[in-house]
């Protein structure tokens, strides 16, 4: 007779060993962790709160579309820069690379519904294949704000208006506004004889602060096939100094017999006038007739926003109007114009301003778990917190004081309340503030309101 060896054989049987991959982000991208996400949240919110203020309405869109929707929109810059693949259908596919060109397919689809003008605020992420630098990634978010089916010079003001809000609320009171228009460089270009190669020349143009005057001109040359001496007449208009109503004075003889230039000067001076009514501070509007901005959709006004502490960062708020974008989805005619917030690069130079809070928790107050028989009793308290509008944790475990002091410390808490078997018998808790070290007794029944 033999005995059955089965189960004894399994559990000798060797174990596999299991090869663990690699925890690691790709390149260009990144997780957020709490200290991270926190005031990226509250920009976010005071992003939406000033849009909806000015009666903007919210929309999304999928992240992918149709490739043909995508290319040839943004550049070929763009168009290297796009994720892009065939899906389990076959059909070609992209990652949007900015909430602009959706927005016009999103409008052509459904202006019947929608009617104009429209006025929608988007905030979502976006991918670009690009070299990552200081404060940018290969995935963003972008806040975008526009107004759909009007030519209104009201609507150029108001995206003025909207970006001196939203910088204000932020906190910001030290940033310049960047203001331009397409139809005085293109009416520029008509005048020395070289507007049709527009394109080629405003995506160099775009390039300036980077790359230098000289490198500029030279790529106008090599890229544009315009000769030397008409890329300095380009460049010549960049170096135009003083107030910005000089700066209109000056450029009005240099785009005289150009129709366009001329009404681009005057629409400058309505946006001008206009946002010095919606009380933008003059020197927050600066006339810079060097930006071009590089997509190739923009046809007028533009605005690029700089932090005066720290201008190298680049521009942290940009836009400007399309009129044409939409055309490609549609025969109707659909006039756009709106800006994007930058939020990455924004809060990466808050980060260096330091103007952003280190904590790793959105709550005001900790509540400290002293006495272990008293949970539910340190649950009432916080209940009562929350209700009168704080945030609020309950430690989980009843430890040491020091212990949760220590933790609440490290996460950023503003207070702690502690109430051990002394204060809960006599109805009150210690509020310590945990910026000061300073602890103040208030009886349980109106902390929530005492604490205002």
């Amino acid at each position: 007779m033999t005995s059955d060896n089965s189960n004894s054989s399994a559990d000798e049987q060797p174990k596999i060993k299991r090869q663990l991959i690699q925890p690691r982000t790709l390149k260009g991208f990144r997780d957020y962790l709490p200290e991270s996400m926190i005031p990226r949240e509250r920009l976010i919110d005071i992003a939406r709160k000033v849009y909806r203020s000015y009666g903007f309405s919210p929309i999304d869109t999928p992240t992918l579309e149709y490739l043909e929707i995508l290319t040839g929109k943004g550049g070929a810059e763009t168009d290297r820069q796009l994720y892009r693949f065939e899906d389990h259908g076959g059909r070609n596919v992209g990652m949007r690379f900015d909430l602009t060109v959706p927005l016009a397919r999103f409008v052509a689809q459904h202006i019947n519904t929608l009617g104009t003008p429209f006025k929608r605020y988007h905030i979502a992420p976006v991918w670009r294949g690009e070299n990552t630098q200081r404060g940018r990634y290969r995935e963003f978010m972008q806040c975008d704000f526009d107004t759909i089916g009007t030519l209104s010079v009201a609507a150029d003001i108001e995206t003025g208006l909207v970006i001196n809000d939203l910088f204000e609320e932020i906190g910001f009171d030290r940033f310049t506004v960047h203001v331009n228009n397409r139809q005085v460089l293109t009416g520029l270009l008509e005048q020395i004889g070289v507007a049709e190669q527009a394109t080629a020349i405003l995506r160099s143009l775009d390039k300036l602060t980077k790359i230098g005057p000289e490198r500029t001109a030279n790529e106008m040359v090599k890229t544009a096939g315009i000769t030397a001496e008409q890329a300095e007449q380009v460049l010549a208009i960049t170096t135009l100094a003083g107030s910005n109503q000089e700066i209109l004075e000056n450029l009005k003889p240099l785009v005289a017999q150009s129709e366009l230039g001329t009404a681009g000067i005057d629409r400058l001076q309505q946006i001008l006038d206009g946002l010095a009514a919606g009380g933008v501070p003059p020197e927050r509007i600066k006339l810079d007739v060097s930006i071009a901005r590089g997509l190739d959709y923009y046809t007028g006004v533009i605005f690029e926003t700089f932090l005066d502490d720290l201008p190298d960062i680049g521009s942290v708020c940009s836009g400007g109007r399309y009129d044409n974008l939409a055309e490609l989805y549609t025969k109707q005619q659909l006039p756009g114009i709106g800006a994007s917030l930058g939020l990455d690069r924004l809060l990466a130079a808050m980060d260096e301003l330091e103007m952003i809070d280190k904590v790793k928790t959105p709550a005001d107050i900790l509540v400290v778990y002293f006495e272990k028989d008293q949970l539910n009793k340190y649950l009432e308290i916080a209940a009562d917190l929350r209700q009168a509008g704080w945030a609020v944790e309950v430690y989980p475990d009843a430890k040491k004081l020091g212990k949760q002091l220590k933790y609440a410390d490290g996460r950023g808490f503003q207070y702690a309340l502690i109430a051990g078997g002394d204060e809960l018998q006599r109805d009150v808790c210690q509020i310590k503030n945990l910026q000061t070290g300073e602890s103040v007794e208030y009886p349980l029944s109106s902390v929530a309101t005492d604490m205002k």
